[in-house]
């Protein structure tokens, strides 16, 4: 064989190796969006439950909670510390704030969610829909930017 022919030969087989770990339309997600989903969804029960301890568990000390909105990105919770005490003075004021996932999306670095957020309110239940980015470093999440309730 041919220097040539090994060269080919050699692509040909990493050409091959690489394919293979690229999943086809219509296979389940990866091991790693799995997990960072499963974390997504302990994050919200930690939050129907709320235990800003648990929630404070499943972020990297330097979190960052985002709204957007009109075009902006504003920093609303910064650092794990600022997330619980944030998360506690809100449970403190909604103590009947719950907020389950209508759909959800993963990709390798993100979860993208759409929360239905509920409470009582003075007029009786409320609830809203609102979408939620979280994104990972490593198996915890890094920052959060969570959209404006949708009508």
């Amino acid at each position: 064989m041919s220097h040539a022919n090994k060269t080919t030969g050699t692509f040909t087989l990493a050409a091959f190796a690489v394919l293979a770990l690229v999943p086809l339309p219509g296979q389940t997600q990866t091991v790693e969006a799995d997990d960072r989903a499963a974390v997504v969804r302990q994050f919200l029960e930690a939050f129907n439950a709320q235990d800003a301890a648990a929630m404070a568990a499943l972020v990297t000390d330097d979190v960052q909670w985002l709204s957007v909105s009109d075009g902006a990105t504003a920093v609303e919770v910064e650092g794990r510390s600022a997330l619980t005490a944030a998360m506690t003075d809100y449970f403190s004021a909604c103590p009947s704030c719950r907020s389950e996932i209508a759909s959800l999306m993963s990709s390798r670095e993100r979860v993208s969610v759409v929360e239905v957020a509920s409470w009582d309110g003075a007029d009786g239940p409320r609830s809203q829909r609102s979408m939620a980015v979280y994104e990972f470093s490593g198996a915890l999440i890094r920052r959060v930017y969570y959209f404006p309730e949708e009508p």
